[in-house]
């Protein structure tokens, strides 16, 4: 039992450095080849119907936990084949925590992919993962239907999986790759409530609840959307590609 435990112990500082230690910035070719790899993802139609998925993850992950910070009770996460979702939370329907967590979706994914690249910038590949995959675990906890699970636990999987057994030259790319998905794919989800809301449609999105909570116009909230999604994406991409 001693020696199991010295063991252990002495496997603590290497596990420390190997989570919060900086690691080697990749060759820029690579980073070249995941941004082409994230647009690759979000720019075709049919591959983004895929890939928004993860976006929709974000988006509902940003709405739940701002709920919490806010005070409010988050009763429960669902996210369904169509990359919609929903996330429902109990508290004072009107006020700044009910403002926050509305304002919360659409500008979660574009944030958390500017805070990866500040990670990134800063050499911090496997903190990046590791962080990815315990927001992705706490997250798991609040969801209610069975889609939702299975794409948080493939998801959560993936990033365990990379974090804790590929080597560092995939890590690098793979965390690179995924960055870049969440500052392109978070552009493009408020053009399409954009086009939608053009149409007549989409009716009760986060812009319009906003409008309502706040008696400032939905087109308002939409600008607010593209201008935090436009501006993470130029300072990410400045620190990704070390400009």
């Amino acid at each position: 039992m001693d020696s199991l435990a010295s063991t252990s112990l002495s496997a603590l500082p290497d596990l420390w450095d190997r989570i919060f230690g900086s690691q080697p910035d990749p060759d820029l070719w690579v980073v070249i080849a995941t941004l082409v790899a994230a647009l690759a993802a979000v720019v075709p139609r049919g591959a983004w119907r895929i890939a928004r998925n993860a976006i929709t993850i974000a988006h509902e992950g940003g709405h739940g936990l701002i709920a919490l910070l806010t005070g409010r009770t988050l009763t429960g996460i669902r996210l369904h084949s169509d990359t919609s979702g929903l996330t429902v939370s109990r508290g004072k329907p009107y006020g700044i925590g009910m403002i926050l967590t509305a304002a919360a979706g659409y500008t979660a994914p574009p944030l958390l992919g500017l805070g990866g690249a500040a990670l990134l910038a800063a050499g911090h590949i496997t903190l990046l993962l590791w962080l990815a995959t315990a927001l992705l675990l706490i997250m798991l906890v609040m969801i209610r239907n069975a889609y939702g699970v299975l794409t948080v636990v493939l998801t959560g999987g993936t990033f365990l999986l990379v974090s804790w057994l590929a080597g560092p030259q995939v890590q690098a790319a793979f965390a690179y790759a995924g960055v870049w998905f969440l500052l392109l794919g978070g552009v493009r989800p408020a053009f399409e409530l954009q086009a939608k809301r053009s149409r007549g449609g989409a009716g009760d999105s986060d812009a319009d609840q906003l409008s309502r909570l706040t008696h400032v116009p939905a087109a308002m909230w939409l600008f607010l959307f593209h201008v935090v999604s436009l501006c993470s994406l130029m300072g990410g991409a400045q620190w990704l590609l070390r400009l």
